[in-house]
């Protein structure tokens, strides 16, 4: 564990009121979170430290540090708060960094390494400095957050240095909308306080010229006012008041260093350069000292508190501050030979760390070294999955190459990985206008499209779709015209424009074939098996293709595709088996991780989950899944595709729900983003005024969802029935009705939504025995999900009562009341008013079906961890899902049993 920084004064000053707000939250035994932020020198570190000293002493204590340009360390945090651990076991830090592994299962390992060193004892967690943190270091930080037990996990961090760049802007606004957050915000001292704090490291009272004098000096800065006394011998306030000042905080730290011998001179400059960790012997390669020589000036540059042992044969400065005021003051010619004797050190003993000798070779200014590392680094970066620092390392090499077309690649990829898609289209566009080779132009309009897509700039998407054709035109057939054509029907397919994908993508197979292009024909696969799945006559069909693609795209380590292919084949056709859908989601999520593809390893894969939940019939679960993902996506609030998905499917369970004050605020924050598709906000906006039972404000919205309409290429059956059942529960006319189901509909929507919109359509013109006929055709409907078939058996009911068939309407009703019971709102309303006309005693929905056979496949897999014993934390890490959505599976499963504790729930289970 990283020594912590000590202070001049003996007690901390100005600081009682945030300290007892953490005690508190220490002592509480609850899970909690507290974000310290302030300048630099604040004091941030002492709080935590004084902090740490009112401990009892089973509390388990980590302590992690970030540090500037921590870009070859994934996790640094953890692996610093870990160092020199001897209870931290061997396989698990293998597994931690070992970059062959997929970011979920090194995130996973981490969190299992805490669990152990943690158990069952009361922890505090701290991670200093996360304006500095890698990527994976804030990830883990939120999976900690999420996690349940007696535990305070405390982040410190400079406001003034974060920007949207950096993992924990993200990290810090997801945090807010999920937990409650304790925030410290650290002030400066005021002049009381100043005099207070120049009392306790005196002894004795200062008087006010000197406490004016310094707080002046000092701005009522901490850390600035306990150097200055640091560098006067007894603390003679008084006369230091009579000598000349510094005026900053870095003359002062200077000051330090001023009667060093000149090896120890040499030493504290070289580790200066070096950076935050200095190995050892890098620090004696570079200076040339000698073991036992280096040994006595370490040992007493950390008794005179200018540096400080980090770890095993490693050192760091006491503070970031004070590294950065000794290379300020060095000649920048000194520096550049330092950065050379440290990259030659690197360079000899073959440094397998692109990020460290990239550093060094900037330093040294020589940059045809630095931008060959650069590139290195950021292939190495993307192929493990670290999307922010291969961006990072991309950037350092374009600050000095900004032509360069392998970094402009890599960087426009990292960028769209990362979701960072304006960064992603400036970088793109700059690749496809210095590419010189055909490859280079075919490789960066295939990617533009794509960022295209996502940033709705459906212009430019048309606009680089013709450069491409024009650059088919002009190249022979080859691996660059194969890929170009692979764009064009990507770009086809995600227009909606279903037979001209399928032309483009036929068009690359066959070159594909023709030139033995694997890759090639991976990619073309995946484009002609998502557009066959656009159609119900072809569906099978292309899952069938999509499934192939995804066993040879793993195996050949094409992630992107490999993920893109299972996203299809979650969100098409719903497969016969809800454990052959989970297991393509979380394999999806697995490969997206192993890419760093953000969009769907977090939003697309929480989607898919509501949408299981949705397929379940557990309506509830549905809401709390996606509203996890909402939360846990930083994406959602940008602009582009998966901004507005979110909102709309839950405005949608939502609506299912009857929470419509709830549909009312997602419409408000959807009508803040920009180019929203056309039918968005009409459609929400109509739905929830026939739900809230406004016809007069229904009508008047149709007219505007009518003409967006028009302008839209598909159409969606679901989201026929949904509308077509709002609109006859408000009483929409009917001629009304009929010209909206005309919009609503078209060839393409799948037969059996397209007979359940008939159907109600023909119920709602009193053709009873049409309507019936329908409803029954599609009763056993697998695309239909359980709510949905539920409403078919209440229609069906319906048609049964108006013929005076009460036997057979009473076998609907009771037929409906199992596919409704984990659902509610509106659909559950239907079938309670048919149950009330059949003299049906009324039927509490969630309990229609209960015991064992109740459960759904996930809930059993729950229900048997439960029988082993597992608390909602150990379930949620042993799922891969939050405590949140373990807590919900366990009240159902409660509710579904009969049983109040889950003790009896071992019962039940062990007597299946």
């Amino acid at each position: 564990m990283r020594t912590l920084r000590g202070g001049a004064s003996p007690v901390m000053i100005g600081r009682e009121s945030e300290l007892r707000r953490l005690a508190r939250l220490a002592s509480s035994r609850e899970p909690a979170v507290a974000i310290i932020a302030g300048e630099p020198g604040i004091g941030k570190t002492r709080l935590v430290h004084e902090l740490l000293a009112t401990l009892p002493a089973e509390t388990v204590v980590l302590v992690g540090q970030a540090e500037p340009g921590s870009l070859a360390r994934p996790y640094e945090v953890l692996l610093d708060a870990i160092d020199g651990r001897p209870d931290v076991d061997d396989e698990q830090l293998a597994a931690l960094t070992d970059p062959k592994r997929s970011p979920v299962e090194r995130l996973h390992t981490g969190l299992a390494i805490l669990a152990d060193l943690v158990g069952d004892s009361p922890a505090v967690l701290v991670f200093e400095d996360l304006h500095w943190a890698d990527s994976e270091s804030a990830a883990l930080f939120e999976r900690i957050a999420d996690q349940r037990g007696s535990r305070l996990l405390i982040g410190t961090y400079r406001p003034d240095e974060v920007s949207r760049r950096q993992p924990v802007a993200g990290l810090l606004a997801r945090l807010e909308r999920r937990h409650a957050v304790t925030h410290v915000r650290l002030e400066r001292l005021t002049p009381a306080q100043t005099a207070a704090m120049l009392a306790a490291a005196t002894g004795a009272p200062a008087p006010l010229r000197a406490a004016t004098a310094l707080h002046h000096r000092t701005g009522g800065n901490p850390f600035f006012l306990e150097e200055l006394l640091r560098a006067l011998p007894g603390y003679d306030v008084a006369a230091l008041v009579e000598q000349p000042l510094p005026w900053s905080l870095a003359d002062v730290l200077r000051r330090q260093v001023d009667d060093l011998e000149p090896i120890s001179h040499r030493v504290v400059e070289a580790a200066a350069v070096l950076g935050h960790r200095i190995p050892f012997d890098l620090l004696a390669d570079v200076t040339g000292a000698g073991e036992d020589e280096l040994i006595a000036v370490l040992r007493d540059l950390v008794t005179r508190g200018v540096l400080v042992e980090s770890g095993e044969d490693e050192f760091a400065f006491r503070h970031a501050l004070l590294r950065e005021a000794i290379t300020d003051q060095m000649l920048a010619r000194q520096r550049r030979r330092l950065h050379e004797a440290a990259l030659e050190a690197l360079l000899r003993g073959g440094a397998s760390d692109p990020a460290m000798v990239a550093h060094h070779a900037r330093g040294a200014g020589r940059y045809d070294d630095m931008i060959e590392a650069t590139r290195r680094g950021a292939a190495v970066y993307l192929s493990i999955g670290s999307a922010y620092q291969a961006l990072q390392l991309a950037e350092m090499g374009l600050d000095e190459a900004p032509d360069d077309t392998e970094l402009l690649a890599a960087a426009a990829r990292a960028a769209w990985l990362a979701g960072l898609l304006d960064d992603a289209l400036r970088y793109g566009r700059r690749w496809r206008d210095l590419a010189t080779s055909t490859t280079d132009r075919a490789e960066s309009l295939y990617l533009l499209v794509r960022i295209a897509w996502e940033s709705r700039e459906f212009d430019e998407m048309g606009a680089l779709t013709d450069d491409i054709e024009t650059l088919i035109a002009q190249l022979p057939p080859g691996a660059d015209q194969a890929r170009a054509m692979t764009a064009i029907a990507q770009s086809s397919y995600l227009r909606d424009e279903f037979d001209a994908a399928l032309l483009w993508s036929d068009r690359a197979l066959a070159l594909a074939a023709e030139f033995d292009l694997p890759s090639i024909r991976l990619a073309a696969q995946l484009e002609k098996g998502a557009t066959l799945g656009e159609h119900p006559q072809t569906a099978a069909e292309g899952r069938e293709m999509l499934s192939a693609l995804v066993d040879e795209a793993e195996k050949a380590g094409e992630w992107v595709l490999a993920a893109h292919a299972l996203n299809h084949l979650v969100q098409g056709e719903p497969p016969t088996s809800p454990d052959e859908h989970a297991a393509a989601l979380e394999r999806m999520r697995v490969d997206a991780e192993r890419a760093g593809f953000e969009s769907l390893a977090v939003a697309t894969y929480f989607q898919g989950r509501a949408r299981l939940a949705v397929r379940a019939g557990d309506l509830r679960a549905a809401i709390a899944i996606l509203e996890e993902g909402r939360d846990q996506d930083r994406g959602f609030q940008r602009r582009g595709r998966w901004a507005d998905y979110h909102g709309v499917f839950l405005a949608g369970l939502y609506l299912e729900a009857g929470e419509l004050d709830r549909v009312a605020e997602l419409i408000g924050d959807l009508a803040a983003l920009t180019d929203n598709p056309a039918t968005t906000i009409p459609g929400l906006a109509f739905h929830l005024a026939c739900r809230r039972g406004d016809l007069p404000g229904a009508e008047r919205i149709l007219d505007e969802l009518l003409a967006a309409l028009a302008t839209e290429s598909w159409r969606s059956g679901e989201r026929a029935h949904d509308l077509i059942s709002a609109a006859l529960e408000v009483g929409l006319p009917m001629p009304r009705l009929d010209r909206m189901a005309a919009a609503l509909l078209d060839d393409d929507v799948w037969d059996a939504y397209r007979t359940l919109a008939d159907s109600q359509l023909a119920e709602a013109h009193g053709r009873h025995a049409e309507a019936l006929a329908g409803y029954l055709s599609i009763a056993e409907a697998h695309i239909l999900g359980p709510a949905t078939r539920g409403s078919v058996r209440v229609g069906a009911a319906r048609c049964l009562l108006a013929a005076d068939r009460r036997a057979e309407a009473t076998a609907q009703a009771e037929a409906a009341a199992p596919l409704l019971a984990e659902w509610g709102g509106w659909r559950v309303a239907q079938l309670e008013k048919v149950r009330a006309l059949l003299g049906m005693a009324p039927a509490d929905a969630p309990a229609a079906v209960t015991g064992p056979a109740a459960l759904t496949p996930r809930e059993r897999e729950v229900a048997m961890l439960i029988s082993d014993g597992l608390t909602n934390a150990e379930l949620a890490r042993r799922l891969y899902i939050s405590p949140k959505t373990a807590a919900v599976h366990v009240s159902n499963i409660l509710r579904k049993l009969g049983v109040a504790s889950r003790t009896e729930v071992g019962d039940v289970v062990g007597r299946r």
